[in-house]
């Protein structure tokens, strides 16, 4: 007889935080939300990478390229470069997020000298940069012969078919510094010149980097950027249980700080499989999660297997029709809630931290602090980042609003097979994600912000400063339909702006 569980599947939406009791230590600007992203034996040694903020960003094609992977590295959060591309696209992804080094960026507007104005023009339209390095062979690390700027045109009154190599800036001309120089130096020089920009080049010449003005203020802003023992910041990787031999030693080269299995159900061969070859290739040294799984047995499965963090979730995703094909999954709350269970009993037994991370099912942001309260130390979030300005979808009007395009892996524009792939032919059969627009958000850190307040608000509330606490301490209590209505406004005539 099959197996049957007594408790029905329940969603954030079913559950409410009750208040604890709040000191005059309990206030946001107090509130500590770094959290283990690997695993670690707790109470013994540190945690090797430790998120500033409790949040990534799902390894989907309409979330997490290198632009957004840079933004949400600078708030102290970490993205998962999408896997569904080409190896070779995706490590160049990941290693334009390294060669990002926090203050020294690589050059996204590249020209040669004879070029024209017509293409710095097209150039700025395209990306909105201003200042456009020229090298000999048009490329971000070519040898640096000047610079152009909005200075040095102007369009008015110059023939768009002019070569640059006739009003740019030369190299003669340009304060340029060594490529052993420090942040602090390059701002020194920056200030001392009266510069906006100070390119870093090697002892051959050629161009490695550009230090902006504008970025000093920009450092003083993300005081939590993630940044490796090289002041780069850190990136994530997705990977599948198919192409792993390759992909995972041509991400390692490229330089991505920890990988992640993508796959609609972790509890299978396919996924120690994959562990295994890591494990064996490099040890330790390269960090790896996996998922996902909705219960307790799958979640030792994968700690057991060599996991360093395991993915809770699946169906809950906004995109994701697998509950609604395939009937199988669980409410995301009763899966963390179980799989938390099951990551302390594990820790009690082996004194190893497995970190859990909440995948799907966050549509509002106090649903944040609720999956972090019932256990889960990091979230993974596609559609919250998808509405960003940082996220690689177009902007579009639709119906007098701006929106974006956000599309599920398991559908059939993205048509990555192998996340849901169980050993047998190579295709999609049938779709397990939708394609869709979402409401256009605006700037990623003004979101991040916002809802980070919240959460930082809300543990005031339950009386606590830190996640940890959080998970010990919190109060949560099952809601009715009814009480759920209750909790809106309601019996009342909203008043409209006419």
């Amino acid at each position: 007889m099959a197996f049957y569980y007594s408790e029905p599947s329940r969603t954030f939406n079913e559950y409410l935080l009750v208040p604890g009791y709040t000191s005059e230590e309990c206030i946001p600007d107090n509130v500590s939300l770094t959290t283990p992203l690997v695993k670690f034996r707790k109470g013994q040694e540190d945690c090797p990478i430790t998120l500033n903020i409790p949040l990534t960003s799902a390894i989907m094609q309409s979330v997490s390229n290198d632009k957004l992977a840079v933004a949400l590295a600078k708030e102290g959060g970490i993205s998962f470069i999408y896997g569904s591309q080409s190896i070779k696209d995706e490590a160049a992804m990941v290693k334009r997020v390294k060669d990002s080094k926090a203050g020294f960026v690589v050059s996204a507007s590249n020209l040669t000298p004879n070029d024209t104005l017509a293409d710095v023009i097209a150039l700025k339209n395209k990306n909105g940069f201003s200042t456009v390095a020229v090298t000999e062979d048009g490329t971000a690390t070519g040898k640096l012969v000047g610079i152009v700027t909005s200075r040095d045109y102007r369009v008015s009154r110059m023939d768009t078919n002019t070569l640059v190599k006739d009003f740019m800036t030369t190299i003669d001309k340009l304060v340029t510094a060594p490529e052993d120089t420090t942040l602090h130096e390059a701002n020194d020089i920056i200030w001392e010149h009266k510069l906006n920009s100070l390119p870093i080049v090697d002892r051959n010449g050629h161009l490695m980097y550009f230090v902006f003005r504008k970025d000093y203020a920009e450092h003083k802003e993300y005081p939590r950027s993630m940044l490796d023992a090289n002041k780069r910041y850190i990136v994530g990787a997705g990977i599948n249980s198919r192409d792993y031999k390759e992909r995972v030693p041509a991400l390692v080269e490229a330089g991505v700080d920890v990988l992640c299995i993508d796959s609609s159900e972790g509890y299978s061969i396919w996924q120690k499989r994959t562990i295994d070859f890591i494990r064996e290739r490099y040890g330790d040294k390269v960090k790896v999660g996996a998922g996902n799984v909705v219960e307790g047995e799958g979640f030792r499965f994968l700690a057991e297997s060599g996991a360093d963090f395991v993915k809770v979730g699946i169906g809950g995703g906004s995109i994701c029709i697998t509950r609604a094909t395939k009937g199988i999954g669980r409410g995301q709350a009763t899966a963390l809630i179980d799989v938390a269970a099951a990551r302390d009993e594990y820790f009690k037994e082996t004194g190893m931290y497995v970190p859990i991370c909440s995948d799907g099912g966050i549509v509002h942001d106090f649903h944040m602090t609720l999956a972090l309260a019932m256990g889960a130390d990091f979230l993974m979030l596609g559609r919250y980042f998808a509405g960003c300005d940082e996220s690689p979808t177009n902007k579009l009007m639709i119906n007098n609003q701006f929106v974006k395009e956000y599309w599920g892996e398991g559908s059939n524009r993205a048509r990555n097979w192998q996340r849901y792939d169980l050993g047998g032919k190579t295709d999609l059969s049938f779709e397990e994600g939708v394609d869709s627009y979402i409401p256009y958000a605006g700037s990623l850190h003004d979101n991040v912000e916002k809802s980070l307040y919240k959460v930082k608000s809300t543990m005031c509330n339950c009386g606590v400063t830190n996640i940890p606490d959080l998970q010990k301490n919190a109060k949560l209590t099952v809601v009715s339909a009814t009480s759920i209505v209750e909790g809106n406004y309601h019996d009342v005539i909203l008043r409209t702006n006419t």
